[in-house]
């Protein structure tokens, strides 16, 4: 959202957002939009009780949706599924999502030399499924340590089609809704743990905040202002978080009222973090990278959350 929209509409400028993520030594899992936290430390994964293969579209979608904290789906390539086998039948446990993101420069920016779209993908969405009643204990189904597997049999699949690069994002600024937090931002470990590449952050942008701790793209105000096919299912979203239902001809009027009445939020965001990664060593030896490495960023301690116990 343009920050003189927000203006316009009688808010505040954009505040900044501050980055709160979560560091080393934790897997997060999610579970009906919920999360929760497994330490590294207590292991108990064992890969003959796990399998990956593709998942349809719906059964993708529905699990993102169900389970995911932003509860909303991509233009997808390739979907695998995490299934725990240990009990005879196949149990859904997890998601990958390989797509095409909204600009095709977000593949073409750090990986020119091969096909966006084909031979290179957005990981769009990454979700293992945990137990949000009891954070910091190992869920049965999805011990510590899992992701990395799932992520490296993802490669495997995609590198025997000819995918041979990925670049995925990790976004740094937490999600709140009231006093609970959604999602508290992330600084990319499992990526950092598969000897990605950093490099850097995204493009700086307005972000708006919705009250229910998504976020709405500019891609979605957009549609809305230029009638663009997909418009109805964001407002749908938007009458659903309280806005008044769409009256009238000007559908920018419409939408500047409508987050107004909801209380969204405009936030300055830095970028997410950006990691590249080969789907293969094969490829990995070809993999030019036109953007420059940069160090991992490091993780900042949450207060009151279970990894920052005895730290300041």
């Amino acid at each position: 959202m343009n920050p003189r929209v927000a203006d316009r509409a009688g808010r505040a400028p954009p505040r900044h957002a501050a980055e709160l993520v979560l560091p080393e030594g934790w897997c997060q899992r999610w579970r009906h939009g919920r999360h929760s936290f497994v330490p590294r430390s207590a292991g108990g994964f064992r890969s003959e009780h796990y399998s990956v293969e593709p998942v349809d579209v719906a059964t993708a979608r529905g699990f993102v949706a169900t389970h995911h904290y932003a509860a909303s789906w991509v233009v997808d390539r390739y979907r695998l599924g995490l299934f725990h086998t240990a009990g005879g039948t196949p149990n859904l446990i997890g998601v990958a999502v390989f797509g095409i993101p909204m600009s095709k420069k977000v593949l073409t920016n750090p990986l020119p030399d091969w096909e966006p779209y084909v031979q290179t993908l957005e990981l769009s969405r990454f979700v293992i499924l945990g137990d949000p009643q009891h954070p910091g204990a190992t869920p049965g189904v999805a011990p510590a340590n899992i992701e990395s597997w799932f992520l490296a049999r993802c490669f495997e699949h995609l590198a025997a089609r000819d995918v041979r690069g990925i670049v995925a994002f990790s976004d740094p600024i937490p999600r709140t809704v009231g006093d609970r937090m959604v999602m508290p931002g992330h600084a990319g470990i499992i990526y950092q743990a598969s000897n990605a590449v950093y490099t850097g952050q995204g493009t700086a942008r307005t972000v708006i905040m919705l009250p229910d701790g998504t976020s709405l793209p500019a891609r979605a105000v957009s549609k809305i202002r230029r009638a663009e096919r997909g418009h109805t299912a964001v407002e749908r979203r938007l009458i659903a978080l309280g806005a008044p239902a769409r009256i009238g001809p000007d559908p920018g009027a419409w939408i500047r009222d409508a987050l107004v009445s909801i209380g969204a939020t405009p936030i300055a965001h830095p970028g997410n973090h950006r990691f590249v990664m080969a789907t293969a060593a094969r490829f990995r030896r070809r993999m030019r990278i036109a953007l420059p490495a940069m160090p991992y960023p490091k993780p900042t301690c949450l207060p009151g959350a279970p990894w920052c116990r005895g730290r300041p």
